[in-house]
């Protein structure tokens, strides 16, 4: 992972990490113990699936930058019916609140986007790949010699 595409991942993991924190006390407050196992699970969930899908993302842009705007949408998609599984699976659930859990899965998928967004605009990462030290002194000269030929 560069190091670019680490800062990303911990720009987005902090602020939710830290909206997680307040959803979990303002739930065990509202909700008592199970509107606090409710919160935490909703914002691990989108702490997973957020961050598997970034790094799956930002893998793919290295490897394949042709499939990049492909596989971002494809990975929305996954996202989106993931965490329609997961509400359908705990629909009547009684092992937590699940209005917590809806409550806090909305708040922390809003901070993880909002963090995403500011992270890019803010990252200082080239759209052309600037020239190299010894090209610039030689004066950009390459050798115009036909492949497979000696230079």
């Amino acid at each position: 992972m560069q190091s670019n595409d680490a800062r990303t991942l911990l720009h987005c993991a902090v602020p939710t990490a830290a909206v997680g924190v307040v959803a979990v006390a303002v739930s065990s407050v509202l909700a008592g113990g199970k509107g606090a196992i409710g919160a935490a699970f909703g914002v691990v969930l989108v702490s997973a699936v957020m961050a598997i899908d970034l790094i799956v993302l930002e893998r793919t842009a290295k490897k394949y930058p042709q499939l990049f705007q492909m596989m971002g949408l494809a990975l929305y998609m996954v996202q989106f019916l993931l965490i329609a599984v997961v509400l359908a699976v705990f629909r009547d659930t009684t092992l937590f609140n699940t209005r917590a859990f809806a409550f806090s899965l909305l708040a922390a998928t809003l901070v993880w986007v909002a963090a995403q967004v500011r992270s890019h605009m803010k990252a200082k990462i080239f759209y052309v790949q600037p020239e190299a030290e010894d090209e610039r002194k030689s004066g950009g000269a390459k050798s115009t010699a036909p492949a497979g030929s000696p230079s």
